[in-house]
């Protein structure tokens, strides 16, 4: 916040079925973070998607499909705690937007075939773009915007090939640099496998030297992942 960006860029690893029965980034970041960012930020953008209902019912059905896919291996509660957060968000008079296609946008998704998992990816940065710059261009400029989503959507710098997926480098020019990405790491998620091994701060993180407290890194300028403390469990 000492650099007074106009976009905060928050970004998690999605609590998934068989993950440790813990509290999600989701959940934390409404109890512990959020509030922080009171009268500091006017609107939170979350990557809940929602057609239109004037679209046709296929391309109703058609962004379902797609968005299943994709939540298929996530805890069942991930959708439910994103509507948490956005009535958290707006007790604190932080408006909180979901994402809305259009029918013709829901339509290009359908026609897109095998790729059609890439396209909604690629669609759901386009409209967290979109629904972001709506909200910088209005109210007050010093107040921030946030957007709330997974961690592949905000990234800074997005690994080859997935440069359509992430709105990073895009608001980063809209807002003049002033723009921040940063992570949230439940610990109890972390695997010795792909895709955590290839994140840049993995090879310095040890569960067993920091999972007591909060770690923060910085792999790039303007770019954070902030690792939550091991939960504390109660005794049976």
């Amino acid at each position: 916040m000492r650099e007074s960006p106009r976009v905060i860029a928050v970004g998690e690893t999605h609590a998934q079925k068989n993950a440790p029965q813990v509290h999600s980034a989701t959940r934390r970041f409404g109890e512990q973070l959020l509030p922080a960012l009171k009268g500091r930020a006017k609107g939170i953008v979350l990557e809940f998607v929602v057609p239109a209902k004037r679209c046709e019912q296929k391309e109703d059905e058609a962004v379902r499909e797609r968005q299943e896919a994709v939540t298929k291996p996530q805890a069942e509660t991930n959708q439910n705690e994103f509507v948490t957060l956005g009535f958290a968000a707006k007790k604190l008079d932080i408006f909180p937007l979901a994402l809305v296609p259009t029918c013709e946008e829901l339509g290009a998704v359908l026609k897109s075939g095998e790729g059609d998992i890439a396209a909604m990816l690629a669609l759901i940065a386009d409209l967290t773009f979109r629904e972001t710059s709506g909200f910088l261009d209005r109210g007050d400029p010093e107040r921030a915007v946030i957007t709330y989503g997974g961690l592949l959507h905000n990234d800074l710098v997005p690994r080859p090939g997935r440069e359509s997926w992430t709105f990073g480098p895009k608001l980063k020019e809209r807002t003049s640099g002033r723009y921040v990405e940063i992570d949230l790491i439940v610990p109890e998620f972390i695997k010795a496998e792909e895709p955590w091994t290839s994140l840049a701060w993995y090879p310095h993180y040890s569960a067993d030297r920091d999972a007591a407290h909060a770690v923060l890194f910085q792999p790039t300028p303007g770019s954070y992942v902030l690792i939550f403390p091991r939960s504390v469990t109660k005794a049976p």
